[in-house]
């Protein structure tokens, strides 16, 4: 067995949530947000006896245009993830393994997947700027940056912490970020399954093809 199963009531146990320092290092949030404490991880896909419900979240795509989380995501096998495009590891890896998988999926499921990439650095993370990077990963990732304000609480709303972006001593820049990727179902728009940052391409080449039916990984 790959899954582990857990209700939202277990990820609001623990005090903080594991933030991911893009470049190997993490912190601990401040306890507003939390995690999935005292469980045993089967695998790479945990799920949710109580889905989370999707955000409320209108951002500008990569066209420069409103786009409408709910609304363009409604009915569609969706998967969300928040990191920020000058991130050195974690965010690039979990987009190309996504997008390697991705690519395994017969082309009609393929159509069907929908995979939002939602900056947590607005202010660097710009229509043009995050467009190029998503379409180096897959073309048809969508790419959303906006009021950081909204970004936060969308973020916190599905169980994920994420804060401001802060410049070190050496003037790098730095976005302290859950690494969680959410999957949400085409059958009740809820998001039931969870992946953590050391999800590989094989776990999503397998769970894929039962995320799209809406059916447990």
């Amino acid at each position: 067995m790959r899954t582990t199963r857990v209700t939202v009531a277990a990820l609001a146990v623990a005090t903080a949530l594991s933030l991911t320092a893009c470049g190997g290092e993490t912190a601990k949030n401040t306890g507003t947000v939390t995690q999935i404490s005292g469980q045993k991880k089967a695998g790479a896909a945990t799920v949710l006896d109580r889905p989370f419900d999707k955000p409320e979240l209108v951002l500008t795509d990569t066209t420069g245009k409103p786009w409408n989380l709910r609304e363009q995501t409604k009915g569609r096998p969706t998967l969300i993830y928040f990191g920020y495009t000058n991130c050195p590891d974690v965010c690039p890896l979990t987009m190309s393994n996504i997008a390697v998988a991705k690519k395994a999926l017969p082309q009609a499921d393929r159509d069907k997947l929908q995979v939002v990439f939602v900056t947590t650095d607005p202010e660097r993370d710009t229509p043009d700027s995050l467009g190029a990077w998503l379409r180096a990963q897959d073309p048809s990732f969508t790419g959303l940056t906006g009021d950081f304000a909204t970004i936060q609480a969308a973020a916190r709303s599905l169980g994920i912490g994420i804060e401001a972006p802060k410049k070190e001593a050496d003037g790098s820049v730095v976005s302290m970020h859950g690494a969680q990727v959410i999957a949400f179902s085409p059958k009740t728009d809820e998001g039931y399954v969870l992946y953590g940052e050391g999800t590989t391409v094989e776990d999503y080449t397998k769970d894929l093809p039962k995320i799209v039916k809406g059916e447990n990984p």
